[in-house]
């Protein structure tokens, strides 16, 4: 097969071994860019100028205060131009936490190459390749762009994440005469070529780059997958839709009471201030906010955790996980095999056993099976013989096959793989079988990993021809390798089965072995229910899982599943409505991760592709860490639910008062530079004082089930008694502000008695929704306080603010009124408290 290249990107650059000058490392960045399949472009402060464009309340005062300066009063105008500065200032913090967040995730993802530049081998960062540059590259690791080999030894590299053949690819060098550089474009066979995000199975090489970037054959698929668009979470969709009603809702009644108080005959300067003031305080601009910032509070906290978040809306989805399907191999247990158990066939042969498991194993390769095998002969001092020809494990082969020499000069195959694949190529009879199998179902039932080696002579012409024989082997021997599981796991699964959340193991391994490691981790609380992929593979297709929504949500292991069952496991859970988080770490694992509502990628061992995918990427590849991050992830969604609480029932009253007492003819109550000060107490509170961070307890304080449609997730109760009681304090207010106002007329004293009982009001909500368990919602609570006392009592800002200091019996009206709300707030079916 042959596909087209050009030459054009490196025309003007050297080509020889010695690799590219600095000049000209510098001249084709200038062309081509940064090696990055997703950009991350921009410029921080003009991000930052941009957000802080889009916030209503900066408008709201460079506008009101013109006005104010147009009509001579500049101290108005001024005191609203010098309250940007702390609005500007808490945006450019958040900007900065964010902006930090992604500094902190993206060098952690970056990788280092090998490349020769100026005749010196040396590492650099995967993003500063250009083309042109001569790259390094041997087994294990992930092409970093795409190119031609110049040079190869024993190369084959897994490209299915491109082509979807599950067999290695053999490639070899291309060999570019002169004639080439004076072409653009040529045809040459795919052997010669190298693609970024593929994987080398063996061997090593030489690789020219060509393009990088987005202009890579990986590029363009991950550039059409960034094209699609990322489903809205279900609480980014009400938040917008609660944005939207308010929005029509306030610009309605600003009109309105524009309308009245022109007619009213305040003039159009009130009726001007009357209409801006109403807006402010209608226009939700705090939920958005806070969302976003309780989100970048998440990607934080779960970094401290190990689990780095991709996509910041993650943290809101991590906390409503009902189904984690994970890996066995190094996410429940260690990853660390050793190899505990050997039977020869020849009894006594164990060295000769373990002679063809080293021939069959890669010697300086990443699986942890070879490494255990090593290790074994390096124990035993067996000594390994040279490997002429290798034929890579698959997902499909289920075996490794290498040609070697032995100490006789003769040449033999050796193979190791799944014990029912290696006996069905041997020349055993079928109860020789039988009895190998009944021995690998015995230790498998003990939780190990079980290989079967075997054996065959090569003739001259076999080992010219290098193709793999396929029978007649002289079967050797078993292998049983143990993967303890971590020892935190038990407690992990313990929190999932108290919280509702079903967890099912998905594993290559035998059903047995499978079964073993699930009884001991407690999972399915003692006796997992087991299904064979393999066994019961009508059982994974579409159309049975469609037919039996409830299968998948009963069992708890599914053994022997290849990539595709995979896939359709997470797909029918998702489409039963399950809210799915799904571990993978290799190539053939992509399709599940990005079919999930949550995918996790393995941070130690995860391939580049598995990683480019995921949601939420695990440093230390530990299964405890992933319920750590729904931990901390609920704990973040009830204190995102206790914030909007808080901002629901302040708003509710704020914007109530701003439009009713005005349209009763009253003088306004909230003046611009009111707003502003009620504005400087409710960001932080709403923003601070409701971060708590997740407990070591056994059940979350908030349960979140299934894909959920309620309203901001507030139930029907909990939205109609936010209202009540929202309702209730405006009414409460309103009294307290006639009373105060037909007393002498005097609007600064009603306005400072209103003021007094709205800021107490957010003390006393943080109080009632925090229990003031955090060293920040005490702070606040003191805060705040200090604030309304500060306006109100303090005669220069009492003046400056137009409010006029309270009495005691004053501030005794306001301290009953906010009691007996207090105790309101306190009504138990209310209050979401902690389960035992």
């Amino acid at each position: 097969m042959k596909k087209k290249i050009s030459f054009e990107n490196i025309k003007d650059v050297q080509r020889g071994h010695q690799g590219l000058n600095l000049d000209e490392v510098e001249k084709q960045r200038r062309r081509f860019g940064l090696n990055e399949i997703v950009e991350v472009a921009g410029n921080p402060w003009l991000d930052l100028a941009l957000e802080t464009l889009k916030d209503p309340m900066i408008w709201f005062l460079v506008g009101i205060g013109s006005v104010f300066f147009m009509v001579g009063e500049a101290r108005e105008g001024l005191t609203l131009f010098i309250a940007i500065l702390p609005l500007l200032f808490m945006d450019a913090i958040l900007h900065r936490r964010t902006q930090a967040s992604t500094r902190t995730l993206k060098s952690q993802l970056a990788s280092e190459v090998r490349v020769i530049r100026q005749g010196q081998e040396q590492f650099v960062k995967s993003h500063e390749l250009v083309p042109g540059d001569l790259v390094r590259i041997s087994s294990g690791e992930h092409l970093p762009a795409d190119g031609f080999f110049e040079e190869t030894e024993g190369l084959q590299v897994d490209e299915a994440i491109l082509t979807g053949e599950a067999f290695p690819i053999v490639k070899s060098p291309l060999v570019v005469d002169a004639s080439f550089k004076d072409k653009d474009d040529i045809l040459v066979e795919t052997r010669h070529l190298g693609h970024a995000g593929t994987r080398v199975l063996t061997g090593k090489a030489l690789l020219r780059i060509l393009y990088t970037g987005r202009r890579t054959s990986y590029g363009e698929i991950v550039d059409s997958v960034a094209r699609l668009p990322h489903e809205r979470t279900p609480l980014q969709k009400s938040i917008t839709k609660l944005v939207q009603v308010l929005v029509y809702s306030a610009g309605v009644f600003c009109l309105l009471l524009a309308a009245v108080r022109m007619y009213q005959g305040y003039g159009w300067l009130d009726a001007l201030l009357s209409a801006a003031t109403l807006a402010v305080a209608a226009i939700p601009e705090e939920f958005p906010v806070v969302f976003t910032f309780f989100l970048g509070v998440g990607v934080y906290r779960l970094a401290a955790k190990h689990a780095l978040v991709r996509r910041a809306v993650s943290v809101e989805n991590i906390g409503r996980v009902t189904h984690i399907c994970t890996d066995k191999t190094g996410t429940i247990t260690l990853g660390q095999l050793k190899l505990v158990h050997m039977d020869a066939a020849l009894s006594g042969d164990e060295d000769g056993l373990l002679r063809v498991a080293t021939s069959a194993s890669d010697p300086v390769g990443t699986d942890p099976v070879d490494q255990a095998i090593y290790e074994k002969a390096r124990d035993k001092a067996i000594k390994s013989l040279q490997r002429l020809q290798v034929f890579p494990f698959t997902e499909d082969r289920k075996r490794e096959t290498a040609f070697v020499m032995d100490s006789q000069g003769r040449g033999v195959c050796c193979l190791k793989g799944a014990p029912e694949m290696v006996l069905s190529m041997s020349t055993l009879s079928v109860d020789e079988k039988k009895h190998w199998l009944t021995k690998t179902s015995q230790w498998a039932q003990e939780g190990h990993k079980v290989l079967a080696c075997a054996e065959k002579f090569l003739s001259e012409e076999d080992l010219m021809q290098r193709k793999e024989p396929q029978d007649h082997f002289t079967f050797c021997g078993l292998l049983a390798f143990e993967d303890p599981p971590r020892k935190e796991v038990m407690a992990a699964l313990s929190y999932c089965q108290k919280n509702g959340i079903r967890v099912l193991m998905i594993t290559g391994d035998h059903r047995e072995t499978a079964v073993a490691i699930g009884k001991e981790i407690g999972l399915g609380r003692g006796a997992p229910i087991v299904v064979s992929a393999e066994e019961d593979s009508e059982k994974l297709e579409e159309s049975w899982l469609e037919t039996h929504p409830e299968f998948l949500k009963n069992i708890d292991i599914v053994a022997r599943c290849n990539p595709l069952q995979k896939l359709k496991i997470v797909t029918a859970l998702r489409r039963s409505g399950e809210l799915v988080a799904v571990t993978g770490d290799g190539v053939n694992d992509v399709p599940a991760l990005k079919a999930a509502d949550i995918g996790i990628a393995m941070g130690e061992r995860g391939s580049r592709s598995a990683k480019e995918v995921a949601s939420i990427i695990l440093m230390d590849d530990n299964f405890s860490t992933i319920v750590n991050a729904i931990r901390e992830g609920r704990q973040l969604f009830f204190s995102l639910k206790k914030s909007f609480e808080y901002l629901l029932l302040i708003h509710i009253p704020l914007v109530l008062t701003a439009a009713l007492i005005p349209l009763w003819g009253y003088p306004l109550l909230y003046l611009p530079v009111h707003i502003v000060w009620l504005e400087l107490v409710i960001h932080p509170t709403a923003l601070f004082a409701f971060q708590q961070k997740a407990s070591d307890g056994k059940k979350d304080r908030l349960q979140v089930h299934k894909r959920s449609k309620n309203l901001f997730f507030f139930s029907r109760f909990e939205g109609v008694w936010l209202g009540v009681v929202g309702i209730g304090f405006t009414v409460a207010l309103v009294l307290n502000y006639f009373s105060s106002f037909g007393e002498n007329n005097d609007a600064t004293h009603a306005r400072a008695k209103a003021l007094a009982l709205l800021i107490g009001w957010s003390a006393m909500l943080v109080v009632s929704l925090t229990g003031l368990r955090g060293l920040a919602s005490r702070m606040i609570c003191i805060a705040t306080v200090l604030s309304a006392v500060l306006m109100i009592q303090v005669p220069w800002v009492a003046r400056w603010m137009h409010v006029s200091s309270l009495h005691g019996e004053d501030w005794g009206a306001v301290v009953m009124i906010l009691i007996v709300f207090f105790m309101i707030l306190q009504v138990p079916r209310y209050r979401t408290k902690p389960k035992s």
